[in-house]
């Protein structure tokens, strides 16, 4: 990782732990309903994520005594900093966010518990349609990319190397345009390609400016692509909480991988108003086509190597950390088996 990266998340450490709002050691706190009030921030807003919005709709998050804020963070970044700085009790995001954390030597980590989703949740749309799609065809191209050290991003170098393809030298990746704003600027620019995560890629091709060539989830295989996390004193001081809300995305997992596309359409439609729900439908048959939702939220070893092994190749990891500190099982396991 660069080092202006590491002190950037040195800088929100220190802040948070000179800040007057901590969570460590609070008392577990209840609304007039008598639930626990969690917010959770996630990274963005999309279909990718449905066992989580299956989770909210179902109210299982309720029946584990869960009152549930949702805030979307538009980024990993900025949804770490609200975990630092207390504004958060959970982040959802990819890990690499937390290996950041604990290399810039933050003494109040963020440790993940619980990992959703094991494939990454975007697309190479194309101006026109290509099925005869392989990416070679990206060298001296343009394409759209995402922030440096970003999963998204990272995980497209990830792909272009294990192709032969060098992601410096062989094209051009514009990282220049803010994440969710894309897509936008696909249809006005003079790139050749854009990632997209959905309903992006989706809604390019229904206003004919996009076409999706390729799944960045099927072709870079497994990868821990989003996870769970918390501070380490939040954990501590609140297991009960960490547990219930595990007990409650399992039971959404459970649920999107029991049912029809059809069937997880309905349930999150309330989640997606402006995307009717044909489109929906279409969305979570792709993503569940490419098997992107994991059976369990067990963030296991090997995923949290491969991941380091993600960061090493795009340049982004200073020294290796250890799984044991960063990553716990406990609450998933549990979670899995209902003891």
């Amino acid at each position: 990782m660069k080092k202006k990266a590491i002190k950037k998340i040195i800088a929100l450490s220190l802040s948070a732990v000179l800040s007057a709002v901590s969570l460590a050691g609070c008392q577990t706190k209840t609304s007039d309903s008598g639930l626990t009030p969690i917010t959770l921030n996630e990274v963005a807003h999309s279909i990718f994520y449905a066992p989580q919005y299956a989770a909210i709709e179902l109210g299982y998050f309720e029946d584990e005594g869960i009152d549930l804020t949702l805030v979307n963070g538009a980024g990993a970044d900025k949804v770490m900093t609200a975990l630092i700085s207390g504004d958060a009790d959970i982040g959802f995001m990819g890990s690499e966010a937390s290996i950041y954390t604990y290399a810039g030597e933050a003494e109040d980590y963020a440790v993940n518990f619980a990992q959703l989703t094991q494939r990454a949740g975007n697309f190479l749309v194309a101006r026109e349609p290509d099925p005869s799609f392989t990416w070679d065809k990206l060298k001296g191209s343009k394409v759209l990319g995402g922030r440096a050290g970003g999963m998204p991003q990272m995980v497209f170098e990830y792909i272009l190397k294990k192709n032969g393809i060098d992601p410096k030298l062989d094209l051009n990746i514009d990282q220049s345009i803010s994440f969710g704003l894309t897509a936008a600027a696909f249809t006005s620019n003079d790139s050749d390609y854009t990632v997209e995560f959905e309903p992006f890629a989706t809604g390019l091709e229904l206003e004919g400016s996009g076409y999706v060539v390729a799944s960045l989830g099927t072709d870079s295989g497994y990868v821990p692509y989003t996870a769970y996390s918390a501070k380490k004193s939040y954990m501590k001081a609140h297991p009960e909480v960490v547990q219930k809300f595990t007990n409650a995305i399992q039971k959404g997992l459970d649920y999107v991988n029991s049912h029809s596309a059809e069937e997880i359409a309905k349930v999150i439609q309330p989640q997606f108003k402006e995307t009717p729900l044909e489109n929906i439908t279409k969305i979570v048959e792709r993503y569940k086509t490419q098997d992107t939702w994991k059976e369990d939220t067990i963030f296991e070893k090997d995923s949290f190597e491969l991941l380091q092994n993600i960061l090493e190749e795009s340049g982004e990891l200073p020294k290796r950390v250890p799984y044991e500190d960063l990553v716990t099982t406990e609450f998933a396991q549990k979670a899995k088996t209902g003891k």
